[in-house]
């Protein structure tokens, strides 16, 4: 446990409030691992966290902001645990994620296009052989 003696520590319900984040939401995570020097358990079972769980909640919002998963996440903040700068894991990520988000750009492209050439050849009177050889002509079309 890395949390110091004289460092104040906060009940789980102290650190959903102060986070923004639910009860549910800051155990899950520390159940992932996600906050674990940050965290220990009191005599009794509670959940007792360290101030660095700010820090910690903070970078994993962020993250997810930017499209990280919490699989990823963890990875990031293992090498910042094993007190190495997690900057070249984080990089790597982001640029993956940006590679995903550019595959999906295309993708939507490629689709708006399709949708551009369906509207632009829409039909509100279809041929009445469409009419019953289709459920709707103007999608089914050829």
């Amino acid at each position: 446990m890395n949390i110091s003696v004289a460092e104040k520590l906060y009940k789980i319900g102290s650190v959903a409030a102060c986070s923004g984040l639910s009860v549910k939401t800051v155990r899950y995570y520390e159940e992932m691992g996600l906050l674990s020097p940050a965290v220990e358990r009191s005599p009794a079972g509670y959940r007792l966290f360290g101030e660095t769980v700010f820090n910690r909640l903070a970078f994993i919002k962020r993250s997810q902001t930017l499209g990280l998963s919490l699989l990823e996440i963890k990875d990031i903040l293992q090498v910042r645990d094993r007190g190495e700068l997690p900057c070249s894991e984080a990089k790597q990520h982001l640029t993956a994620k940006l590679e995903e988000i550019s595959v999906q750009i295309a993708a939507l492209e490629t689709l708006k296009g399709e949708l551009q050439g369906i509207l632009n050849c829409w039909q509100e009177q279809p041929s009445p052989e469409s009419i019953t050889s289709t459920i709707c002509p103007n999608i089914q079309r050829d």
